[in-house]
């Protein structure tokens, strides 16, 4: 075979090595786009999801449903179910046709806007840290409110009769929607031979889903005596009664007391 023959054979099989590998560069950029629009069901927001809703709720009322996505437009962290995020609450609104991702979901009272059940309002109380259960009292608590103090009676000539100390329940079951700052104040008390004490407090604000009659009830009690939270579970009773005076603590132990 002549030296001409041979390149001509050389170029030939170049030529067809190089229209294979273009065939198959080709359907690579083929099958990547294939791949790329290929559905992948993803959970998405069928209805806007407020701040502060949980998943299990927006779930319940089917705000959320699987829905077909191009591999190429899935957030990288979106999710497939509602599992890990049924107790968490969006921090923030979810639009619908958004996709669902755990780095909008968190803790109740994690979101930047407060979440007010219907009906009720927003108020809010400073308490002491065992006025406040130590730091137990988180948001999506339930509690009591109690109050301590010694009201006076207002005669129709203006005069006050003070009445004995008391400590009673103020509200049997309310919810806290939000736990602000501690900060920590000093208050100086003097006692009798002048000698001055300076005792540092550290106080929270606590904020509570109420009633206009409820929040009529906080604000006067905590503007005439000091209010104490009780932390609450399911199983947890409280009864409304007359309260209990300084009297009944001793009734029975002194003559002439009880």
């Amino acid at each position: 075979m002549g030296r001409k023959k041979v390149l001509l054979v050389i170029a030939v099989l170049v030529a067809a090595l190089g229209a294979t590998l273009v065939v198959l560069y080709v359907r690579g950029i083929e099958s990547r786009a294939t791949a790329e629009q290929r559905p992948v069901n993803v959970l998405t927001a069928t209805e806007q999801i407020e701040a502060g809703e949980s998943m299990a709720d927006a779930q319940a009322a089917g705000k959320v449903d699987l829905a077909p996505w191009p591999t190429s437009k899935v957030m990288p962290t979106a999710v497939g179910s509602v599992d890990g995020l049924e107790d968490q609450v969006a921090l923030a609104t979810i639009f619908p046709g958004e996709q669902i991702v755990p780095e909008k979901f968190g803790d109740v009272g994690d979101q930047d806007t407060l979440t007010i059940p219907g009906g009720r309002m927003a108020v809010s109380v400073e308490l002491t840290d065992p006025a406040r259960v130590a730091g137990f009292v988180n948001p999506g608590s339930e509690v009591a409110v109690f109050m301590t103090g010694e009201p006076e009676l207002t005669r129709p000539d203006g005069s006050t009769v003070p009445l004995p100390e008391i400590s009673k329940l103020l509200l049997s079951r309310v919810e806290v929607i939000g736990v602000g700052q501690t900060s920590t104040l000093s208050t100086t008390s003097t006692d009798e031979e002048g000698a001055e004490t300076t005792e540092e407090v550290s106080k929270t604000i606590l904020t509570l889903a109420v009633t206009q009659e409820e929040a009529e009830e906080l604000f006067l009690a905590d503007a005439t005596g000091e209010l104490a939270f009780a932390l609450l579970t399911e199983d947890s009773l409280t009864r409304d009664d007359p309260g209990t005076l300084v009297d009944d603590l001793y009734a029975g132990s002194y003559p002439g007391v009880g």
